[in-house]
């Protein structure tokens, strides 16, 4: 049987209501109500005798009873903003909120907030926010998970910074001790100058010796003789990456790989500092460097203001030349013990930091199951009667045919590597593309155009299920089922097929185990 025609009067995809479809394969969103931290990072340095004096975070609440926003997005189309706060006092990021603000538009992170109170908010360092020709990272570059809930990280890339100074915020200043940590990634990280979080000057300038006290992670190798290739924790002291306590490479430093990372540093502002790594995702901090401060940065001269994503010296009239990845990270007051150190590397082991596994592997078959109440039995499928492409009902009695078209092998995308092209199942050589905004199956032209549009970048669902397929060259129109047909659509525009009603879940599909 052939799939069926798409007449104008035929029903209309609805708002979704009640329970949303769950995913068979790949994203996953957690189950159950999201449930309060009985403890925080920051509540285990308190408890020590070392409180946090800023904390910053886009996946989690730092402190058991954190219930403010962690972080600020902003859409580039109308540049209206929005705080991005947890789904319960002390939890996870609310990423839906972020899904649905940012669905069909472009977003960056503008702000972190101190969930100290402190006022030491993080604002990236370019027009528009502390000045400086930085710009803010996109919004929904990674997406992870944390006790099997979906949050964003800040993926910085060059040229993406952050900067807070408040004189009132409590950093630690001159000489007085003060402990950090910060949740990175070992698999996104460079050589440049300089991937940084913690303390720095309040001028924007190098000034000097013992200016800086921030953790430093990548691939850097300041001083030469470094063992190994990296990433490692280091810390930026400023006018040096230190390993250990001299110019000298320490023998004792270990590249730390894994995916998810813990770096410490901690400085008594005098004598002695210690620098600590571990796996993010389990098992126990490694003691990198213990001892005394390098000749000629003792004392230390802090001067309070706080950096993520760049050096000391960024970014009025330069720009940050580093990459890396933010999850979470603390500045505290005082010289944390190592029990204290132990306590916060479990907590953090046990907050559950995962990747997001996707079915979208190319050579790899799927079906594209629609989500929207009315449609949760269709799947994107061709028309054996034409080319062109929409939803219609499978079943396990649907006829080896309809089952066979409504299953696509995922490509490498053909005009970008990092994003995917579909192939139908039954028709080899032939793949889902748009012509003048609706979709078709068609057989690869070898043309740029084809390419272009035959190409789609898996993004997390609009409507926070599933996954959307944003088109590459119309990057604010996404794959969507309207009346049936297919199109690459926006959240409303001069096209009927661009109606906002219920554009989110018409938008947003569930991977699931393909059909043919």
């Amino acid at each position: 049987m052939t799939m069926r025609s798409w007449p104008s009067h035929a029903r209309r995809a609805l708002t979704a209501a009640g329970t949303t479809a769950v995913l068979v394969v790949g994203l996953l969103t957690g189950a159950g109500p999201a449930r309060a931290a009985t403890e925080g990072p920051c509540d285990i340095y308190a408890a020590g005798g070392t409180p946090c004096v800023a904390a910053h975070s886009t996946t989690r609440a730092l402190f058991a009873s954190y219930n403010g926003p962690l972080y600020q997005v902003q859409r580039a189309s109308d540049g209206m903003s929005q705080n991005i706060g947890v789904l319960s006092t002390g939890g996870i990021a609310d990423a839906a909120a972020q899904d649905s603000f940012c669905a069909g538009a472009e977003c960056s992170i503008t702000r972190l907030y101190d969930q100290t109170g402190g006022g030491n908010t993080l604002v990236y360092q370019g027009p528009g926010g502390t000045g400086g020709a930085d710009t803010a990272a996109t919004a929904t570059t990674e997406a992870v998970t944390v006790n099997g809930r979906k949050a964003y990280a800040l993926y910085i890339k060059p040229g993406n910074s952050y900067f807070a100074y408040n004189s009132a915020g409590g950093v630690p200043t001159g000489s007085s001790p003060e402990g950090e940590y910060m949740v990175t990634s070992g698999t996104h990280v460079n050589n440049g100058c300089c991937f940084d979080y913690g303390n720095t000057e309040i001028d924007h300038k190098a000034d000097g010796n013992g200016a800086m006290d921030a953790i430093n992670f990548g691939t850097e190798c300041w001083f030469g003789g470094c063992s190994g290739t990296g990433p490692w924790v280091q810390a930026d002291l400023e006018n040096g990456l230190f390993s250990g306590g001299s110019r000298t490479w320490n023998p004792n430093q270990v590249s730390q790989t894994s995916r998810f990372v813990t770096a410490m540093l901690k400085n008594n502002g005098t004598t002695q500092m210690a620098l600590k790594g571990a796996n993010a995702q389990s098992g126990s901090l490694t003691q990198l460097y213990s001892g005394s401060l390098p000749g000629g940065w003792n004392p230390m001269h802090k001067q309070g203001a706080v950096i993520l994503g760049s050096g000391g010296d960024c970014c009025q009239t330069n720009r940050n030349a580093s990459a890396g990845t933010f999850y979470e990270g603390a500045m505290v007051k005082g010289y944390p013990s190592d029990a204290t150190d132990a306590a916060v590397q479990a907590n953090i082991a046990a907050a559950g930091y995962s990747t997001i596994t996707t079915p979208f592997v190319p050579g790899a078959k799927v079906s594209l199951r629609a989500t929207t109440s009315c449609c949760t039995g269709d799947y994107l499928q061709h028309d054996t009667g034409d080319d062109k492409v929409g939803i219609a009902p499978v079943t396990p009695g649907s006829s080896a045919l309809d089952k066979g078209n409504a299953t696509w092998i995922v490509r490498v995308g053909l005009a970008d590597s990092t994003c995917v092209s579909f192939e139908s199942a039954n028709a080899p050589g032939s793949y889902l593309r748009h012509y003048a905004f609706q979709l078709h199956l068609q057989p690869a032209a070898g043309t740029g155009q084809f390419a272009a549009d035959a190409t789609f970048c898996v993004k997390p669902g609009n409507s926070g299920t599933g996954y959307s397929l944003q088109s590459l060259n119309y990057p604010a129109k996404y794959l969507r089922h309207y009346r049936l047909t297919g199109y690459i659509a926006s959240n409303g525009g001069a096209n009927t097929w661009d109606n906002p009603s219920s554009w989110t879940q018409d938008s947003s599909w569930l991977a699931v185990s393909p059909w043919g």
